[in-house]
C-alpha cells in the first residue's frame, strides 16, 4: 500500500477486538457487502441467514429483528418492509397472480381496500367484500378464483372482533382438494403478538405495522410479514426481492430499542382504555363505545375466548341528533388528545370518520363516530380532557 492518506484512511488494517457486548445490538449499515474470496462472493446465501451478500438482502442488524419479531408473534420466518402498507402490498403480490380473485373484510384498513382497488384491478387482480362478523357470508363469497383471504382483528375504526378460527375453517375447508390453496393473512397491528397468537388461531401469515406497537414512539414506518410455512416464507422473501424493498438500519435500530418495552407499554395502555371507554359509555351524547372487552361490543364473546389483551384503540358513536360538526367541534376542542392518524405511540389521538364511506355493506349503529388512541399519559387526565370537551357536543 501507499503512502497516500486516502488509501491508507479507506484502507486502514485496525480492527476492534471481538467480544464487545451491550444492551443494544450494533448498528450495521450497507451496501456493499465485501467477501472473502470469488468462492464466497458465488455462493454466500442471504435467504437462510446463513450469509450476506448485499444491504438491501440483509445485515444483521436487519436479521436480528426479523427473528426477535418471529419470537414475538410465535412463528419461524420474518420479511421486513418500509411500512405497515408496504407489508400488506407485499402479501398481496407475492400469493397473487393475474385472474386470481382477493376477499377483504369489509372494515378493514382503508389503504389496503384502495390498493386493490386501484393497482390489483389494473393487473387483472379481482377483490370483493365479505362480512367478517358472518362466517356464512365468507364462505359465500369464496370461489375456484379465490387465492389469498383477509383477516382484520378487530376492524381498526368499528372495532368489531371477528371469529378468527370460525373463519380460517371456512377457508381451511374450501381448500380441500385445491391445487393451490387459499392463503390466509391477517392484520395483525393489533394484537401484536401480545394478544394472540395469530397462528394458533388458524393464520398463515402474519402482517403488522411496526410503525404501532414495536416502535412504540411514533417516529418509526416499518412492517413486518411473519410466517410459519418455509414454502410460504419462500414466496414474500423473493417477491420482496424483487420489488428492491428495504429498511434503513437506523430505524430498524429504533425497533429494536423499543421492542423490549412492548409488553408494559401494551398492558398499560390497554388498562388506561379499558378505563376510559367504560366511563365514555355513560356521557351524555354517547350512544354506544366500541371496545372488544366491552360487553355487547360487537365480537366481545370471541375476544373473550380467543384474546389475552385489548391494546389502546376504542370508538365512541354519538347520537344521531348531533351534527358532525358539533362533533368536530368536540374533537377541535380536546386538549391532550391530539387530531392525527396512527396509534400506539406516547401521546393519544383522536380522528372522527364516515362510517358510510368505510363499511361497503352498511353501518349498523347510526351517528357519527370518534376514534380514540389513548396514549401514555396519566388516564385521570386524559378522562377530564374528554370531559372538558363533551359539552361542545350538546351546544
Amino acid at each position: 500500500m501507499s503512502d497516500a492518506l486516502p488509501t491508507r484512511l479507506i484502507h486502514h488494517p485496525y480492527t476492534p477486538p471481538e467480544g464487545f457486548e451491550a444492551v443494544q445490538p450494533g448498528v450495521h449499515k450497507a451496501s456493499t457487502v465485501f467477501f472473502a474470496d470469488v468462492q464466497a462472493l458465488r455462493t454466500n446465501d442471504w435467504k437462510d441467514k446463513s450469509g450476506y451478500t448485499y444491504g438491501l438482502h440483509g445485515t444483521p442488524t436487519s436479521f436480528t429483528l426479523e427473528e426477535r419479531l418471529a419470537t414475538l408473534e410465535g412463528g419461524r420466518y420474518c420479511v421486513l418492509a418500509p411500512s405497515g402498507l408496504s407489508a400488506l402490498t407485499l402479501v398481496d403480490m407475492a400469493f397473487l397472480r393475474q385472474g386470481d380473485e382477493l376477499l377483504i373484510p369489509d372494515n378493514a384498513y382503508g389503504p389496503g381496500k384502495a390498493f386493490a382497488a386501484g393497482e390489483l384491478a389494473a393487473w387483472g387482480i379481482a377483490h370483493r367484500f365479505y362480512d367478517p362478523m358472518d362466517p356464512a357470508d365468507l364462505a359465500a363469497r369464496i370461489t375456484p378464483a379465490t387465492r389469498l383471504v383477509w383477516f382484520e382483528a378487530p376492524g381498526s375504526v368499528s372495532m368489531e372482533f371477528p371469529d378468527l378460527p370460525a373463519l380460517s375453517a371456512v377457508v381451511q375447508q374450501a381448500n380441500a382438494g385445491r391445487e393451490r390453496p387459499i392463503v390466509r393473512a391477517l392484520d395483525n397491528t393489533w394484537g401484536a403478538g401480545i394478544a394472540f397468537n395469530a397462528f394458533e388461531l388458524g393464520m398463515d401469515v402474519s402482517m403488522q405495522a411496526l410503525t404501532k406497537y414495536p416502535s412504540g414512539g411514533a417516529d418509526v414506518l416499518m412492517g413486518s410479514v411473519i410466517t410459519r410455512d418455509e414454502a410460504l416464507h419462500r414466496q414474500v422473501l423473493l417477491t420482496h426481492m424483487r420489488l428492491g424493498l428495504g429498511v434503513g438500519a437506523n430505524d430498524i435500530e429504533l425497533v429494536l430499542r423499543g421492542l423490549p418495552s412492548i409488553e408494559l407499554r401494551y398492558r398499560a395502555q390497554d388498562a388506561a382504555t379499558r378505563q376510559l371507554a367504560q366511563w365514555m359509555q355513560g356521557q351524555p351524547g354517547v350512544s354506544r363505545v366500541l371496545h372488544p372487552a366491552l360487553t355487547g361490543s360487537p365480537g366481545h364473546e370471541a375476544w373473550q375466548r380467543d384474546a389475552r389483551g385489548a391494546a389502546c384503540l376504542f370508538s365512541a358513536v354519538f347520537d344521531p341528533s348531533i351534527s358532525q360538526q358539533r362533533i368536530d367541534a368536540f374533537c377541535n376542542g380536546l386538549r391532550l388528545f391530539r387530531l392525527g392518524w396512527s396509534w400506539a405511540g406516547p401521546v393519544s389521538l383522536c380522528a372522527p370518520y364516515q362510517m358510510t364511506m368505510m363499511r361497503t355493506q352498511g353501518w349498523p349503529h347510526g351517528g357519527g363516530l370518534v376514534r380514540f388512541a389513548v396514549g401514555l399519559e396519566a388516564v385521570e387526565d386524559l378522562q377530564a380532557d374528554l370531559a372538558q370537551a363533551l359539552p361542545l357536543l350538546l351546544t
